[in-house]
Protein backbone atom coordinates (compact mmCIF):
# COMPACT_ATOMS: atom_id res chain seq x y z
CA UNK A 1 0.00 0.00 0.00
CA UNK A 2 1.40 3.42 -0.94
CA UNK A 3 1.14 6.60 1.09
CA UNK A 4 -1.92 7.87 -0.76
CA UNK A 5 -3.71 4.57 -0.25
CA UNK A 6 -2.94 4.67 3.45
CA UNK A 7 -4.26 8.20 3.96
CA UNK A 8 -7.09 8.66 1.47
CA UNK A 9 -9.71 6.65 3.33
CA UNK A 10 -13.22 5.88 2.13
CA UNK A 11 -16.47 7.69 2.76
CA UNK A 12 -19.63 6.03 1.54
CA UNK A 13 -23.32 6.84 1.31
CA UNK A 14 -25.69 5.68 4.00
CA UNK A 15 -27.30 3.24 1.54
CA UNK A 16 -23.92 1.72 0.68
CA UNK A 17 -22.96 1.59 4.34
CA UNK A 18 -26.06 -0.38 5.27
CA UNK A 19 -25.46 -2.81 2.43
CA UNK A 20 -21.84 -3.31 3.41
CA UNK A 21 -22.55 -3.70 7.10
CA UNK A 22 -25.31 -6.13 6.27
CA UNK A 23 -22.81 -8.28 4.41
CA UNK A 24 -20.30 -8.17 7.28
CA UNK A 25 -17.79 -6.00 5.43
CA UNK A 26 -14.79 -6.34 7.72
CA UNK A 27 -12.63 -4.42 5.23
CA UNK A 28 -14.17 -1.16 6.49
CA UNK A 29 -12.51 -1.58 9.86
CA UNK A 30 -9.39 0.50 10.34
CA UNK A 31 -9.93 2.89 7.42
CA UNK A 32 -10.04 6.60 8.06
CA UNK A 33 -13.77 6.60 7.43
CA UNK A 34 -14.62 3.38 9.26
CA UNK A 35 -18.20 3.65 10.43
CA UNK A 36 -18.90 4.38 14.07
CA UNK A 37 -22.32 3.80 15.60
CA UNK A 38 -24.53 6.78 14.88
CA UNK A 39 -21.87 8.57 12.82
CA UNK A 40 -23.17 11.06 10.25
CA UNK A 41 -22.21 10.15 6.71
CA UNK A 42 -21.26 12.58 3.93
CA UNK A 43 -23.36 12.64 0.78
CA UNK A 44 -20.33 12.11 -1.47
CA UNK A 45 -18.43 8.86 -1.80
CA UNK A 46 -14.74 8.15 -1.44
CA UNK A 47 -13.39 5.03 -3.12
CA UNK A 48 -10.42 2.69 -2.78
CA UNK A 49 -7.31 3.32 -4.83
CA UNK A 50 -6.00 0.61 -7.12
CA UNK A 51 -2.83 0.11 -9.12
CA UNK A 52 -2.04 2.42 -12.04
CA UNK A 53 -0.90 -0.53 -14.16
CA UNK A 54 1.82 -0.52 -16.82
CA UNK A 55 0.03 1.44 -19.56
CA UNK A 56 -0.38 4.98 -18.21
CA UNK A 57 1.10 7.61 -20.55
CA UNK A 58 1.53 11.25 -19.57
CA UNK A 59 0.11 13.25 -22.47
CA UNK A 60 -1.21 16.68 -23.39
CA UNK A 61 -4.54 15.48 -24.80
CA UNK A 62 -7.07 17.69 -23.06
CA UNK A 63 -10.28 16.47 -24.70
CA UNK A 64 -13.65 15.03 -23.78
CA UNK A 65 -14.00 12.74 -26.83
CA UNK A 66 -11.10 10.30 -26.50
CA UNK A 67 -12.16 7.99 -29.34
CA UNK A 68 -10.15 9.55 -32.21
CA UNK A 69 -6.57 8.60 -32.89
CA UNK A 70 -4.81 11.98 -33.18
CA UNK A 71 -2.56 10.56 -35.90
CA UNK A 72 -5.45 9.77 -38.23
CA UNK A 73 -8.49 11.57 -36.82
CA UNK A 74 -10.42 8.28 -37.09
CA UNK A 75 -12.56 7.08 -34.19
CA UNK A 76 -11.65 3.74 -32.65
CA UNK A 77 -14.55 1.33 -33.31
CA UNK A 78 -16.74 0.26 -30.43
CA UNK A 79 -20.02 0.89 -28.61
CA UNK A 80 -20.18 4.54 -27.44
CA UNK A 81 -19.76 5.03 -23.70
CA UNK A 82 -20.51 8.38 -22.05
CA UNK A 83 -18.67 8.42 -18.74
CA UNK A 84 -19.10 11.31 -16.31
CA UNK A 85 -17.12 11.89 -13.13
CA UNK A 86 -18.54 13.95 -10.28
CA UNK A 87 -15.64 14.80 -7.98
CA UNK A 88 -16.08 16.20 -4.47
CA UNK A 89 -13.78 17.07 -1.61
CA UNK A 90 -14.63 15.44 1.73
CA UNK A 91 -14.08 17.14 5.08
CA UNK A 92 -15.54 15.50 8.14
CA UNK A 93 -19.19 14.88 7.32
CA UNK A 94 -19.36 17.56 4.62
CA UNK A 95 -18.54 17.46 0.93
CA UNK A 96 -18.30 20.10 -1.77
CA UNK A 97 -17.75 20.05 -5.56
CA UNK A 98 -14.05 19.97 -6.39
CA UNK A 99 -13.33 22.31 -9.31
CA UNK A 100 -10.12 22.36 -11.34
CA UNK A 101 -9.06 18.77 -10.71
CA UNK A 102 -7.47 16.95 -13.65
CA UNK A 103 -9.17 13.65 -14.49
CA UNK A 104 -7.21 11.33 -16.79
CA UNK A 105 -8.95 8.38 -18.46
CA UNK A 106 -7.35 5.54 -20.43
CA UNK A 107 -8.27 1.99 -21.42
CA UNK A 108 -7.87 -0.66 -24.10
CA UNK A 109 -9.77 -0.89 -27.40
CA UNK A 110 -12.29 -3.54 -28.44
CA UNK A 111 -9.46 -5.96 -29.21
CA UNK A 112 -7.75 -5.47 -25.84
CA UNK A 113 -4.95 -3.16 -27.05
CA UNK A 114 -3.66 0.03 -25.44
CA UNK A 115 -2.32 2.86 -27.58
CA UNK A 116 1.04 4.60 -27.36
CA UNK A 117 2.89 1.79 -25.58
CA UNK A 118 5.32 -0.81 -26.90
CA UNK A 119 5.59 -4.52 -26.21
CA UNK A 120 3.05 -6.90 -24.72
CA UNK A 121 1.25 -7.04 -28.09
CA UNK A 122 0.12 -3.45 -27.62
CA UNK A 123 -0.09 -0.77 -30.29
CA UNK A 124 3.03 1.46 -30.12
CA UNK A 125 1.48 4.23 -32.23
CA UNK A 126 -1.34 6.68 -31.73
CA UNK A 127 -3.01 7.96 -28.60
CA UNK A 128 -6.54 6.69 -28.98
CA UNK A 129 -8.66 6.14 -25.87
CA UNK A 130 -6.54 8.52 -23.81
CA UNK A 131 -7.24 12.04 -22.59
CA UNK A 132 -8.01 14.27 -19.65
CA UNK A 133 -10.53 16.87 -18.57
CA UNK A 134 -10.58 19.37 -15.72
CA UNK A 135 -13.59 19.41 -13.45
CA UNK A 136 -15.93 22.38 -13.75
CA UNK A 137 -17.49 24.42 -10.93
CA UNK A 138 -19.86 21.53 -10.21
CA UNK A 139 -16.95 19.06 -9.93
CA UNK A 140 -17.96 17.40 -13.21
CA UNK A 141 -15.73 15.99 -15.96
CA UNK A 142 -17.31 14.18 -18.90
CA UNK A 143 -15.85 11.84 -21.49
CA UNK A 144 -17.09 10.19 -24.66
CA UNK A 145 -15.28 6.92 -25.28
CA UNK A 146 -16.13 3.32 -26.18
CA UNK A 147 -17.05 0.38 -24.02
CA UNK A 148 -13.64 -1.15 -23.22
CA UNK A 149 -12.52 -4.51 -24.52
CA UNK A 150 -10.62 -7.13 -22.54
CA UNK A 151 -7.26 -8.85 -22.47
CA UNK A 152 -5.95 -11.96 -20.74
CA UNK A 153 -5.36 -11.90 -17.01
CA UNK A 154 -7.75 -9.04 -16.18
CA UNK A 155 -11.45 -8.38 -15.85
CA UNK A 156 -12.96 -5.65 -18.05
CA UNK A 157 -11.91 -2.25 -16.68
CA UNK A 158 -10.94 1.35 -17.36
CA UNK A 159 -8.26 3.37 -15.57
CA UNK A 160 -8.57 6.85 -14.13
CA UNK A 161 -6.35 9.28 -12.27
CA UNK A 162 -7.41 12.44 -10.45
CA UNK A 163 -4.84 15.13 -9.69
CA UNK A 164 -5.49 18.22 -7.60
CA UNK A 165 -3.57 21.46 -7.28
CA UNK A 166 -2.61 23.05 -3.99
CA UNK A 167 -1.57 26.59 -3.08
CA UNK A 168 1.72 25.17 -1.80
CA UNK A 169 2.42 23.72 -5.23
CA UNK A 170 1.96 20.16 -4.01
CA UNK A 171 -1.34 18.56 -4.90
CA UNK A 172 -2.76 15.08 -4.40
CA UNK A 173 -2.94 12.18 -6.83
CA UNK A 174 -5.61 9.48 -6.71
CA UNK A 175 -5.48 6.52 -9.10
CA UNK A 176 -7.94 3.67 -9.47
CA UNK A 177 -9.96 1.55 -11.90
CA UNK A 178 -13.63 1.14 -12.84
CA UNK A 179 -15.45 -2.11 -13.61
CA UNK A 180 -18.59 -3.33 -15.37
CA UNK A 181 -21.20 -5.94 -14.53
CA UNK A 182 -20.25 -9.38 -15.85
CA UNK A 183 -23.66 -9.96 -17.43
CA UNK A 184 -23.46 -6.63 -19.26
CA UNK A 185 -19.99 -7.53 -20.54
CA UNK A 186 -21.39 -10.76 -21.97
CA UNK A 187 -24.07 -8.87 -23.88
CA UNK A 188 -21.69 -6.23 -25.24
CA UNK A 189 -19.02 -8.70 -26.32
CA UNK A 190 -21.52 -10.75 -28.31
CA UNK A 191 -21.80 -7.78 -30.71
CA UNK A 192 -19.46 -6.28 -33.31
CA UNK A 193 -16.66 -5.28 -33.14
CA UNK A 194 -16.09 -7.13 -29.87
CA UNK A 195 -17.37 -10.53 -31.00
CA UNK A 196 -14.30 -11.28 -33.11
CA UNK A 197 -12.19 -11.09 -29.94
CA UNK A 198 -14.49 -13.50 -28.09
CA UNK A 199 -15.87 -13.45 -24.56
CA UNK A 200 -13.76 -12.19 -21.62
CA UNK A 201 -11.45 -14.82 -20.19
CA UNK A 202 -11.87 -13.51 -16.63
CA UNK A 203 -14.85 -12.53 -14.50
CA UNK A 204 -14.72 -9.78 -11.91
CA UNK A 205 -14.57 -12.15 -8.95
CA UNK A 206 -11.55 -13.93 -10.44
CA UNK A 207 -9.51 -10.74 -10.88
CA UNK A 208 -7.11 -10.26 -7.96
CA UNK A 209 -7.18 -6.47 -8.42
CA UNK A 210 -10.98 -6.36 -8.45
CA UNK A 211 -11.04 -8.41 -5.25
CA UNK A 212 -9.19 -5.55 -3.53
CA UNK A 213 -12.15 -3.15 -3.28
CA UNK A 214 -13.57 -3.55 -6.77
CA UNK A 215 -17.18 -3.78 -5.57
CA UNK A 216 -16.99 -0.09 -4.66
CA UNK A 217 -15.73 0.67 -8.19
CA UNK A 218 -18.49 -1.00 -10.22
CA UNK A 219 -20.25 1.33 -12.64
CA UNK A 220 -24.04 1.53 -12.76
CA UNK A 221 -24.28 1.54 -16.55
CA UNK A 222 -27.41 2.32 -18.58
CA UNK A 223 -28.11 1.52 -22.24
CA UNK A 224 -30.05 3.54 -24.80
CA UNK A 225 -30.09 4.18 -28.54
CA UNK A 226 -26.92 6.27 -28.24
CA UNK A 227 -24.90 3.56 -26.52
CA UNK A 228 -23.97 3.24 -22.85
CA UNK A 229 -23.70 5.80 -20.08
CA UNK A 230 -22.52 5.90 -16.48
CA UNK A 231 -21.81 8.50 -13.81
CA UNK A 232 -19.17 7.89 -11.17
CA UNK A 233 -19.35 9.86 -7.94
CA UNK A 234 -16.14 10.13 -5.95
CA UNK A 235 -15.15 12.13 -2.89
CA UNK A 236 -11.49 12.80 -2.14
CA UNK A 237 -10.23 13.35 1.39
CA UNK A 238 -7.86 16.27 0.78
Amino acid sequence: MNRNQATAGWAITRREALALLGSGAAWLAGTRYALAAGAALPACIARPQQTEGPFFVENALERSDIRPDPLTGVDVPGAPLRLAFRVSSVSGTACAPLAGAQVDLWHCDAAGRYSDVGGRSQNPRGRFLRGYQRTDAAGSAQFLTIYPGWYGGRAVHVHFKIRTRAASGRGQEFTSQLYFDDALNDRVFALAPYATHGRPSMRNADDFIFRDGGRALLLDTTHDADGYAATFNIGLVL
